[in-house]
C-alpha cells in the first residue's frame, strides 16, 4: 500500500514540474530574462525550504510516528498545490512553492516508514520496491502533466496533482497500519530533543560518511539535468526537442525503477558497499561515453543505463543509512538525508551552468563522471565494511 501511495504521489508531483516555466508566462511574465529568473526562483524555493524542514519532520516522526508524517506530506502537498492553481502572480507561485517544500517530503517520510518495519535482511529489497515506485512515477508524471496541460490548461494539472495526492494520503490513512511505540517521555523540550537527535546522527562517523557519499552522488546526478534538453535540441533540431527530451527522461526513469529492484535485491546478497562501488564505476563510464554521442537514440540508450545504476545507487545508500541509523532515530536520519539531497538539488544546476559556459553543452557529462568517480573513491575509503547483515532496524509491524 505504501508503494501504491508513493507511486500516485510522485506521478502528481512530477506532472507539475515540466509546466512550471510555462505557467510563469501565463501569470504575466513575458521578458525572457524574467521568465528564467522566476523559473529558477520557483524551483529553488521548494528545495531550500525542504532542506530546512526535512530534519524537523524526521525528528517528529521518531517522536510521534512515521505514518502521520506520510499523511502530513501528502495531504499538505494536496492543499498547497491545489492553491497554486489560484495563483495570479509569479511571486505568489514562488511563495506557494516555498510552502510546498515546508509541508511535503513524501519520499523521506515513506522511506522512514518502510525502514522502520522491514527486517534487516529484506531492507534492500523493500527500499528497492519503494524506489521503483518513485522512478516509475517520474517516468509517467511528465507525460500525464503535459497531456492535461495541452488539453485543459495549466491549472487543470495542479487540480489533478492535488487529487492524486489526496488519493495517496487516503490509501495510507485507511489501509496502512503502524503499531508505533512512542519513545519514553523526557524532560527535554521538543527543540532540545531535536538537537540531541542531530548530535546523535552527526557524532556517528559511519552515518556522516554515508551522507557525504549521498551528497556527492546526488550532485553528480543533478549536474546534467538542466543541459540535457538543450543537448537533445542540438542533436534533433526538428521542433520535436520537447517530446524527445520527455521520452529520454522517461526511459531513464523507467530503467531506474528496474535498477532499484534488481540491484536492491542484489545488495541484500552482496552487501551495499559492493553495489555502491559497482554503480559508481558504471555511472562514470556511462557519462564519459555520453560526452561523445551524436544521435538521440544512442543518448537514450546510455541514459537508460545511467538510470538503471542510479536506481541501485539510491537503494543501496538508503539501505546503508537504515543499517547505521540508531534504533528509533530513523526519521531523523532520513530527514537529514533529505536536507543533503535538497542542497545537492540546489547546487547541481549552478555547477551545470558553470561547466556548460566554460566548456559547452557536453561538459556537464564529464563533470558528472568526475563526481561519480570521487563518490566511488569516497565510498571505498570511508565505508570500509557493510553493516552487520542482521542488525535489528524494525520496531513494529504494518
Amino acid at each position: 500500500m505504501v508503494w501504491f501511495a508513493e507511486f500516485t504521489a510522485i506521478i502528481g508531483f512530477s506532472s507539475v514540474l515540466p509546466i512550471l516555466p510555462f505557467y510563469v508566462q501565463e501569470l504575466g511574465v513575458t521578458s525572457p530574462d524574467e521568465v528564467k529568473f522566476w523559473a529558477g526562483m520557483i524551483f529553488s524555493a521548494q528545495a531550500v525550504t525542504m532542506a530546512v524542514m526535512a530534519p524537523i519532520w524526521g525528528s517528529l516522526a521518531d517522536r510521534y510516528g512515521r505514518k502521520p508524517m506520510v499523511e502530513r506530506a501528502m495531504f499538505g502537498g494536496a492543499l498547497v498545490i491545489g492553491l497554486m492553481s489560484l495563483a495570479r502572480t509569479a511571486p505568489q507561485l514562488a511563495a506557494l512553492r516555498a510552502f510546498q517544500g515546508m509541508l511535503t517530503g513524501t519520499v523521506a517520510a515513506a522511506t522512514t516508514l518502510v525502514v522502520s518495519v522491514a527486517p534487516r535482511e529484506r531492507v534492500g529489497y523493500a527500499l528497492g520496491l519503494l524506489q521503483m515506485a518513485v522512478y516509475t512515477g517520474h517516468s509517467v508524471g511528465p507525460l500525464v502533466g503535459g497531456f492535461i496541460a495541452d488539453q485543459w490548461g495549466f491549472r487543470a494539472t495542479f487540480w489533478t496533482t492535488s487529487g492524486l495526492l489526496v488519493c495517496g494520503g487516503l490509501v495510507v490513512a485507511l489501509l496502512v497500519r503502524e503499531t508505533f511505540v512512542p519513545p519514553p517521555r523526557s524532560a527535554s523540550s521538543p527543540g532540545r530533543a531535536l538537537l540531541q537527535n542531530f548530535r546523535l546522527v552527526f557524532s556517528s562517523p559511519p552515518l556522516v560518511s554515508v551522507l557525504g557519499v549521498r551528497f556527492m552522488m546526488r550532485l553528480a546526478g543533478r549536474v546534467l539535468a538542466p543541459m540535457l534538453p538543450l543537448l537533445i535540441q542540438s542533436l534533433a533540431p526538428t521542433g520535436a526537442a520537447a517530446t524527445l527530451s520527455g521520452l529520454v527522461q522517461g526511459i531513464s526513469a523507467a530503467a531506474g525503477a528496474a535498477g532499484a529492484v534488481v540491484l536492491g535485491r542484489l545488495s541484500d546478497r552482496w552487501g551495499e558497499r559492493r553495489v555502491l562501488l559497482l554503480c559508481s564505476l558504471g555511472s562514470a563510464i556511462l557519462y564519459v561515453s555520453q560526452y561523445f554521442v551524436q544521435s538521440v537514440p544512442v543518448l537514450a540508450l546510455f541514459q537508460a543505463g545511467t538510470g538503471f545504476v542510479m536506481g541501485g545507487t539510491v537503494t543501496a545508500l538508503s539501505a546503508t543509512l537504515a543499517a547505521f541509523a540508531p534504533a528509533g532515530r530513523q526519521g531523523t536520519v532520513y530527514g537529514v538525508e533529505s536536507t543533503v539531497t535538497s542542497v545537492a538539488n540546489a547546487v547541481g544546476p549552478m555547477v551545470s551552468a558553470a561547466l556548460a559556459v566554460a566548456g559547452g553543452l557536453r561538459m556537464p557529462f564529464l563533470g558528472s563522471a568526475a563526481l561519480f568517480s570521487l563518490a566511488g573513491l569516497a565510498a571505498a575509503r570511508l565505508l570500509r565494511a557493510d553493516p552487520p547483515p542482521h542488525s535489528p532496524v524494525h520496531e513494529n509491524g504494518v
